[in-house]
């Protein structure tokens, strides 16, 4: 005796119908736009990345209408498309926020705080992982590895470092955002909002003025390495002291240590305070190895 699929609890469904088309003004556009991008490259489907981050500017996050224009002006099969934008995670696949705040909890981050960070965020903003605000303003994930454990644990806001948090000012971080209070990442470009960091990964010149001069380099903890095997022997300024005063082994001229604009801190970092310090947020194991 032969079952139904209906009795089998089995729903084959309609098929779904194929992505609508952009308005033909916007169409057009993105066909210039995608025309500059593919020019680039010698081949073609090598543009197929910065096209989808110029898909995804368009609604802020890749759409099924975005994946069938990458298919066209590439002339790919929407399914070679979509294996790609649903690879990466870089690539958003439902409506998200204006900043995507993603909290490390990889090996250091996570030992030094992270994980505490964004359980405390998932509370603060009533959201889960990859879930957004409902005022459409914060996208919440957890991340890997974004290199910058000299400085963990880790913040980043649309791909920008907020550096050495604790939960108290990565709450500030997501409350600032909220209210469009201005925010200022420790190192690199002032924030802009997720649709216009995903125009400037395809490859297009960030416009704001003075915006690409603000662009700095690695931070001064990630050059102590460097530094040391040039042979220098004063040691780099990494952190400032948590207490305020000076090391036992610093000048008491403090003027001369003041920080450069190389070792900028944003006014959202929390040197003076991190997990390790925060009696509240231990940081690591509780107990003893076979306790």
């Amino acid at each position: 005796m032969t079952t139904s699929s209906s009795e089998r609890g089995v729903s084959l469904g309609m098929p779904e119908l194929p992505a609508p088309g952009y308005p033909d003004d916007v169409r057009a556009r993105l066909e210039r736009d995608a025309r500059e991008i593919i020019s680039r490259y010698p081949d073609s489907r090598s543009a197929l990345l910065p096209l989808l981050h110029l898909v995804q500017s368009e609604e802020g996050h890749v759409t099924r209408t975005g994946m069938q224009f990458c298919a066209d002006v590439l002339d790919l099969t929407t399914a070679e498309v979509t294996a790609v934008a649903t690879f990466y995670t870089m690539y958003r696949r439902k409506p998200s926020g204006d900043y995507q705040v993603g909290v490390c909890t990889n090996t250091l981050c996570a030992v030094m705080g992270g994980d505490a960070i964004f359980e405390e965020l998932q509370e603060h903003l009533g959201v889960g992982n990859g879930e957004t605000t409902g005022d459409g303003k914060v996208t919440l994930e957890h991340i890997e590895c974004n290199a910058a454990c000299d400085f963990a644990p880790v913040v980043m806001v649309n791909w920008e470092f907020f550096d050495n948090q604790t939960p108290g000012s990565a709450k500030r971080l997501v409350d600032d955002l909220r209210e469009g209070r201005p925010v200022e990442p420790t190192r690199g470009a002032r924030l802009c909002t997720f649709k216009e960091t995903a125009r400037i990964l395809a490859g297009f010149p960030d416009e704001r003025p003075g915006a690409v001069e603000e662009s700095g380099s690695a931070g001064p903890a990630s050059l102590v390495g460097l530094r040391l095997a040039r042979g220098e022997t004063a040691p780099a300024r990494v952190v400032h002291p948590r207490d305020g005063g000076p090391h036992e082994d610093e000048p008491q001229d403090r003027a001369a240590h003041e920080p450069s604009p190389a070792e900028h801190l944003s006014s959202h970092d929390a040197p003076q305070d991190t997990s390790a310090s925060d009696p509240a947020h231990p940081a690591g194991p509780t107990a003893e190895e076979g306790e």
